[in-house]
């Protein structure tokens, strides 16, 4: 039995976007219980160039919405506009939700099809499998992993059966 394309993007970006929140989730209950400072949080990076913990959660998230692309269809606007924990989880539930309302019709048979992503300085034009393969699911694992040791280096308690879930 092969993989498709469906099986391959919308429900596994899904899955990991449930575990990313169940992970803020933990960080929420830690500023709660005064043991983390959430502005701080909002402010860390790993590293001076890289981009602060909001902004890795925001482009997790743009880039599970971009499985749109395979359907044919427009993934909807999200500003980036979130300052705390409560609104990043509220930004990745409403990305679930639109995740889930692209079928496998939509998807499937998606490998040949012509997908343009305009950059800021380019444009690239892949086919719908390097896409999917090759610049959106990197690109994801990418953010939702550094939003992961962003908080695990702030000292919230989660482990590699959190970033998994119930894999």
């Amino acid at each position: 039995m092969s993989l498709s394309m469906y099986q391959a993007s919308a429900p596994v970006f899904a899955h990991m976007l449930g575990n990313l929140s169940a992970i803020l989730g933990k960080a929420e209950a830690e500023v709660d219980a005064g043991r983390l400072d959430e502005a701080a949080l909002m402010e860390a990076r790993l590293a001076p160039d890289m981009f602060a913990f909001p902004r890795q959660v925001q482009i997790a998230s743009d880039s599970a919405k971009g499985v749109s692309r395979l359907a044919g269809r427009e993934a909807p606007s999200m500003p980036d506009t979130e300052t705390t924990l409560a609104q990043l989880r509220d930004r990745i539930a409403r990305t679930v939700e639109f995740l889930n309302t692209l079928t496998a019709a939509e998807i499937d048979g998606s490998e040949d099809r012509d997908i343009e992503l305009k950059m800021r300085d380019r444009t690239l034009n892949l086919k719908g499998q390097p896409y999917l393969l090759n610049f959106v699911t990197p690109n994801f694992y990418f953010h939702v992993t550094a939003a992961y040791a962003i908080l695990r280096s702030k000292g919230v308690p989660i482990g590699k059966p959190d970033y998994l879930g119930g894999a």
